[in-house]
């Protein structure tokens, strides 16, 4: 018996990517225009009259005496605060500003911390009565979704409108996404776009960076929570935007970061100029000896095995996504220049011996480190990709070499069959297995076996908690930085539930609890649920990291299932993987043309698919346990093979008939 894909709600949706990003404009969390106003009152401390009116463009609020109003503005935000000031008592008048990006840390004496203390009030004089007064320029607050006016002298001030100019993603239209994601779980829904959002909150004007400026050596401060002065007028990088850690802190580039939030963003806002602008200011930091930077300007001179490597993939998803030869061509110097920096550190183990503890602030990194060395084991197998595309046979020998040592290695030396995990690194007295080792030595492929790959999974599914995956290697911490890498560990070992059921549980904390902003990730938190993280300071914790913006990526590449094999979408891949999802319509722009892909499943069986790919392209299908064919709306019919499974499909738009 055959059946034909004819689901109603489907039917509705093929015409284009562009009717889909207008039927799922909803979900877009980014403004619609960059003056925004708050949507609701917090609290109301002392005694000011209609505070409610200046939810609109235009009100009246009277602050007498010692008095606070605290705004939210319904999401995390970015920006200059302006107040329209009418009328005031005095010529010595003053209204000062406070932010915060949760509600746990909403203060009258201080804003949350760009560093290991709480940040000073802004204060605005005005005293010279009627007029607008905006924040200086160096004092734009890159994370805030509560924002407080405070009164603390015996004036009176009239205040008629709050307003902010807001400044994230400075070169982006905000809200015309070039992807798009939907299916029957609105809380996937809601984690892809906030996963978008975060990245655009990430993505700032390169001369207002730095929000560590005095910090020596970018090193945590020890001691008590003080108060500090903030400001941010560093540049960073080249260009008019970039792509940066957090928007709250530390607004620097750091390449571990890039890892997960360029293709986050590649899938949703297809910012490519932001990225591009952000790597070239950490290949311009390469040292004669082929190291590359810990983090960007002005913080790079720290030795780090692993960020080192992820400067090297931002470079290779620079070029998938966008397909620009040339720029790949004029950095492959200083990418095999990085390739043998890291090369020279292996020793007669076969293993790079790690001598910083430079990481992502996890514990333990050193000697024969298991994510180390996985994350260069990925990267050399990137490389000769690379090579091939810019016909370098230079570096073949001596790559595919050292990657074949590197695995052999790591599975004689590291593997730990009575725990089913690699352990971090072969000293005796070893018996931690890391989540960001394990996540990465499936990412990488370094597994020398199936049953390897299986007991990864299953091991890291049974360490969660009610919260989300632990970090061993941060004891008492959630990492959704390396939770995004678990998130592709269990994909690529064929088990796409463990990874839905970890955007649930750990995303969907993050996204639901009050404490949080509601509309952006946050770096990390406590296995209690507790807003702590390893920071001296609670309140230095940023809501809204680049690094927790896996899923946006992950359900895209997995779940919808569309991925590129080669550079610019020329070679593609689709591979739906439901899990427990009845509907999933997802898609993306590549430089070779859009992407859609629509897939049904019922009792767990794929029940219906239509994708499509750009007009001169071409690609494979992967549909294990599904028998049927492909049509073409040209005509052309493909068959699947017995394992679910064809090669050489041009691009075109092609719809599932099974049986």
């Amino acid at each position: 018996m055959y059946f034909i894909l004819c689901v109603t709600l489907v039917i509705a949706r093929l015409s284009s990517c562009v009717l889909a990003e207008a039927a799922y404009s909803e979900y877009i969390l980014a403004p619609a225009n960059r003056t925004i106003h708050p949507t609701a009152i917090h609290q109301v401390n002392g005694t000011v009259s209609g505070a409610e009116t200046l939810l609109a463009e235009s009100g009246k609020a009277t602050f007498q005496g010692v008095s606070a109003v605290t705004f939210d503005f319904s999401r995390n935000i970015a920006g200059f605060p302006t107040v329209v000031v009418s009328d005031v008592s005095s010529n010595s008048a003053t209204i000062g500003l406070t932010y915060s990006e949760s509600s746990e840390w909403i203060s009258g004496l201080s804003s949350d911390g760009t560093r290991d203390g709480v940040d000073e009030i802004v204060w605005l004089p005005v005293g010279e009565g009627p007029g607008n007064y905006t924040v200086g320029n160096d004092q734009e607050r890159g994370g805030f979704r509560y924002l407080s006016l405070i009164s603390n002298t015996s004036d009176t001030i009239e205040v008629t409108s709050v307003l902010v100019d807001f400044t994230a993603a400075p070169q982006q239209d905000l809200q015309n996404y070039t992807g798009f994601f939907h299916s029957n779980d609105e809380l996937l829904n809601r984690i892809w776009y906030a996963g978008a959002y975060t990245t655009q909150i990430c993505s700032i004007d390169p001369s207002r960076g730095n929000a560590v400026v005095n910090l020596p050596a970018g090193m945590p401060r020890p001691g008590e929570v003080e108060l500090d002065p903030w400001f941010f007028n560093y540049t960073i990088t080249g260009g008019g935007s970039c792509l940066v850690d957090g928007g709250k802190r530390d607004r620097l580039v750091w390449p571990g970061d890039m890892a997960i939030s360029i293709p986050s963003a590649f899938v949703s806002t297809n910012d490519m100029s932001s990225i591009r602008n952000s790597l070239d200011s950490l290949l311009a930091l390469q040292t004669p000896e082929g190291m590359l930077p810990y983090a960007g300007v002005p913080l790079g001179s720290t030795a780090s095995w692993t960020y080192h490597l992820h400067n090297l993939i931002g470079v290779d998803y620079y070029y998938t996504y966008t397909g620009d030869k040339n720029y790949l061509l004029s950095v492959f110097d200083k990418f095999k220049a990085g390739i043998a920096w890291s090369l020279s550190s292996i020793d007669e183990s076969g293993l790079m011996n790690v001598t910083s503890s430079a990481d992502w602030l996890r514990s333990g990194m050193g000697g024969h480190n298991i994510e180390a060395n996985a994350i260069l084991y990925y990267t050399l197998n990137r490389g000769l990709a690379l090579a091939s595309v810019v016909n370098d046979t230079s570096v073949v020998d001596e790559w595919t070499s050292a990657a074949a040592n590197v695995k052999s290695a790591a599975n004689s030396l590291l593997w730990d069959a009575d725990s089913g995990f690699y352990r971090d690194n072969d000293d005796a007295g070893t018996s931690l297995t890391p989540q960001d080792g394990n996540s990465w030595a499936i990412k990488a492929g370094l597994p020398d076996s199936t049953s390897k790959i299986q007991s990864i999974s299953a091991n890291l599914r049974s360490r969660w908690g009610s919260f989300g995956a632990p970090a061993p290697e941060a004891a008492g911490f959630i990492s959704p930085f390396i939770g995004g890498f678990e998130l592709e560990a269990h994909f690529l070992a064929d088990q796409p539930q463990n990874a839905i059921d970890l955007m649930r549980l750990e995303w969907g904390f993050m996204l639901d609890d009050p404490r949080m902003t509601n509309s952006t990730f946050i770096e990390g938190y406590a296995t209690d649920g507790g807003l702590r993280y390893v920071y001296a300071n609670d309140q230095r914790l940023s809501h809204a990291h680049g690094w927790s913006s896996g899923p946006t990526a992950m359900l895209s590449f997995y779940v919808a299932g569309v991925s590129l094999r080669e550079a610019s979408g020329a070679v593609w891949h689709i591979a739906p993987r439901l899990g427990d999802l009845e509907n999933v319509h997802a898609g993306y722009l590549a430089p070779s043309g859009k992407f859609d892909v629509q897939a049904n499943s019922s009792d767990g069986a794929l029940s219906g698919l239509q994708f499509t790919a750009p007009g001169g392209t071409y690609g494979s299908i992967s549909l294990p346990g599904t028998k049927g064919s492909f049509t073409s709306n040209a005509g052309n019919m493909v068959e699947l093979d017995e394992n679910g499974n064809v090669d050489g499909v041009g691009g075109d738009t092609w719809t599932l008939t099974i049986g």
